[in-house]
Order: structure tokens, then sequence, then C-alpha cells
């Protein structure tokens, strides 16, 4: 078995070098992105305020008053930098990622390395997949609820009109983008833990229910306090239960065959 191992017996303070190498490697890919990204850093704000824009057009509102503002002289300044940090993080993982893979691979057996490769590339596609759902639909359908409470000046009544800040527009957007990108985590988790016998199928199918319960709890807690986002998070993330034990099954039937066809080799040995 060990023969199927590329690491030797190394001392701790080699392990830490190598640590310390792959960590400088990560941060070098971060600071250059995040230097990068705060470049245009308003350019990458304005996309993410398109969404707004087509929640205002669905409310049925002139595009032109689809306008953030600041009351403080350092929030946009701060805000620039949150997104300019946000998207080096999205810019540099596939970076981060592939360093933490290469100090972990080599203590790995071969077979455990080419299982964890497809999850080092489905859990990034996945994370985008939820990002880019939060960003075409759920974020203008969240954003027009709000639009649509406001109030037209009458008899009795006054004008109350929804004036957003961009700080605040942007953790909205950024919250919703990471509640999604981690519940689209779920089939990757699932399968892992399959794969190593610690959940089953069937296991997960009796314990359904529940889910449902905790999926909309979740959903609550983790998105702004409307109807619209939260059934929006917890639909998703019932179905990527489905999902995983879809996948547990797989995993399962995939071991089980596995294992029939190598006790049919050692039949034919003996």
């Amino acid at each position: 078995m060990s023969a199927d191992i590329e690491d030797k017996p190394q001392p701790l303070v080699e392990h830490l070098i190598e640590l310390r190498r792959r960590l400088i490697w990560a941060l070098a890919a971060f600071f250059v992105a995040f230097i990068v990204c705060f470049a245009f850093a308003k350019e990458l704000f304005n996309f993410l305020v398109v969404p707004y824009r087509w929640a205002v057009i669905w409310a049925g509102l002139d595009p032109a008053k689809a306008e953030l503002i600041y009351t403080a002289p350092q929030e946009f300044f701060f805000t620039q930098v949150k997104v300019a940090m946000f998207g080096a993080m999205v810019i540099a993982f596939p970076v981060i990622a592939s360093q933490i893979y290469k100090f972990v691979a080599p203590g790995l057996y071969k077979n455990e390395r080419a299982a964890f490769l497809p999850f080092l590339v489905a859990s990034p596609l996945l994370f985008l997949l939820g990002g880019a759902l939060v960003y075409g639909f759920f974020t203008p359908m969240v954003m027009w609820f709000f639009l649509a409470m406001q109030q037209a000046p009458g008899e009795g009544e006054v004008a109350i009109s929804l004036m957003p800040k961009v700080s605040e527009y942007l953790s909205l957007i950024m919250t919703l983008v990471f509640s999604f990108g981690l519940v689209f985590q779920l089939p990757v988790v699932t399968t892992l833990l399959a794969r190593v016998g610690i959940l089953e199928s069937q296991w997960l199918a009796e314990k359904r229910k529940y889910f449902i319960v905790v999926a909309f709890v979740v959903a609550a807690v983790l998105t702004p306090p409307d109807p619209i986002s939260q059934i929006g998070l917890a639909l998703p993330t019932i179905l990527l239960y489905e999902v995983s034990i879809y996948a547990a099954r797989m995993v399962e039937r995939g071991r089980s065959e596995a294992a029939k066809a190598e006790q049919g080799t050692d039949i034919d040995k003996a």
C-alpha cells in the first residue's frame, strides 16, 4: 500500500516549509487578483447593479431611477474594496484550491487522488452555478419585491421611495451569492461522505422530511427577511438534496459492482 503513496517520510519542519510555500502562492494569487479587481472596482460594481436595473424595469419604473446612494464619505470607497476582495476570491480560487490539493495530494493513495479530483472541479462549477442563479433570477426578484412596497403620494398618504445604499446592496447580493454557492455544494459533500461510507442513500431518504424543515430554517437565517428569497433558497436546497440521494445511490451501486467484480476475480484465481 505504501508504494502507492508518493510522499516520503519528512520531518515536521519540511512539512511546515511546504505549507508556507503553498500559502505564499495562494496569498500572492489573491493579492494580484485584488489589485486587478480594485482597478476595475467601479465596473465590477456596475455589473453587480444590473439585476437591480432589471428589477426596476420589471416593476414598470423608469430605468433612469435605478440609482444607489451612499451617506458616508468613505462608504463607496470601502464598498469598492469589498467588491475587489469578492472578485479576487472568485478569480484566485482555482489557484488556492490547486495549492491546497498539491499540499494534500502527496499523502493520498492514487485511488484517493483519482476520486478527489472530480470534486475539485465540480465544487467551483456548482458555486458559480449558484451565483449565476442569484445574479440572473433571485436578486432581480428580491429587488422587485422591495420596489413593489413603494408608495406613491396621494390623499392621506406620503411618498415612500426605495433608495438603497451601495454598501447595503452589495451586502445583499454577496449574502445571496454565498448562500446559494454553499447550498450548491450539498451534492459534493454528500457524495464525498457516501464514498467514505459515512452516509447512505437509504438514511438520506429516511431523513428527507426533517431536511425539508431544516432547509426552510436555514434559508430564513441566511437570506433577507422576505418570503421570495427564503423560498427561493429553500426550494433549490430541497432539489439538491434529492440530487444528493441519487448521487449517493450511484456511489453505492458502483461500490457494489466493484466488489462483485473483485469477488469474481478471486473465484477465477481460485
